[in-house]
């Protein structure tokens, strides 16, 4: 069984992050870190540059962990890549991280969160940052 997180450079997904460390220390788990976007040409927030893969795969040789770190930007949805890994590693927990949300905005969880809890197939832990 394995821990997959759902990275994105942000503050939600070095909460996630971080809870997955936790999460695999404590039940002495493989760790898999995600970042998957589909690509294109213009920027995108949820691609982690240079730097942040370098530093999330620090953190990772650092946790003691059987752990590593996926980049995909291959044109395909966040969510299909998640869910195919969630098949083929036999993942044990995902974990997502979520944005804080204004009143209204909490009404929605945010199409990708509401997403992956509607489609992915197994238990889904979602923090939020601090």
């Amino acid at each position: 069984m394995t821990v997959l997180v759902a990275y994105v450079p942000r503050p939600e997904g070095q909460a996630a992050l971080d809870k997955g460390i936790e999460y695999a220390k404590e039940r002495n788990l493989p760790l898999l870190v995600v970042n998957a976007t589909p690509g294109g040409s213009g920027d995108d927030p949820a691609r982690a540059d240079v730097q942040d893969v370098e530093r999330v795969e620090q953190l990772l040789a650092n946790s003691g962990l059987k752990a590593e770190f996926k980049q995909f930007v291959r044109g395909r949805n966040a969510i299909d890549e998640i869910a195919e890994l969630v098949d083929l590693r036999q993942v044990s927990l995902l974990v997502i991280g979520l944005r804080r949300r204004s009143p209204v905005g909490k009404l929605l969880l945010g199409s990708m969160a509401q997403e992956i809890l509607l489609t992915i197939s197994c238990p889904i832990l979602a923090v939020k940052a601090d």
